[in-house]
């Protein structure tokens, strides 16, 4: 899988070296190849479904609202995204019954195995997105970004 080209590179020399940038940039980046993977696999899911999917399976039923703060997906979009994988039989809904108003979201069995088959296509997009560093700049890298995102604020 190539990587996305940027058709225009003419980036001013001030910005081009700004970690920030180059962060944006690898973003896009990986984005685009999420995407494009996606696509390609032929399952008609899209990287926030493989969020929701792995949320529910690591962190096991949960309810809807929790679910959409813990994997940082809009309310809207969470209700259209469990409607998708609902009626795919990946993850089902029920009503809590302490609760009336809220709704309880399972992984099913058939989400699970989807959930492996998409562990494939996000691999193939770590191998195309960190292609150009060895195994120790590939850990390195993961690591440093992981320090970014989780430092203290």
């Amino acid at each position: 899988m190539p990587l996305p080209s940027h058709a225009n590179d003419r980036t001013p020399d001030r910005v081009k070296k700004r970690p920030s940038w180059l962060v944006g940039r690898a973003h896009a980046t990986s984005l685009g190849l999420l995407v494009s993977a996606f696509e390609a696999s032929g399952t008609g899911l899209r990287p926030f479904h493989y969020r929701i999917l792995s949320a529910l399976e690591q962190w096991g039923a949960e309810s809807q609202a929790a679910l959409g703060r813990d994997t940082g997906i809009d309310p809207s979009d969470m209700t259209a995204a469990l409607v998708e994988l609902e009626a795919r039989e990946f993850v089902t809904r029920r009503v809590d019954p302490a609760h009336k108003r809220r709704n309880i979201v399972t992984i099913t069995a058939s989400g699970e195995r989807m959930l492996r088959e998409l562990d494939h296509v996000i691999e193939g997009v770590q191998l195309t997105l960190l292609a150009p560093l060895d195994a120790d700049e590939q850990r390195q890298f993961t690591e440093l970004l992981t320090r970014i995102l989780t430092r203290e604020k």
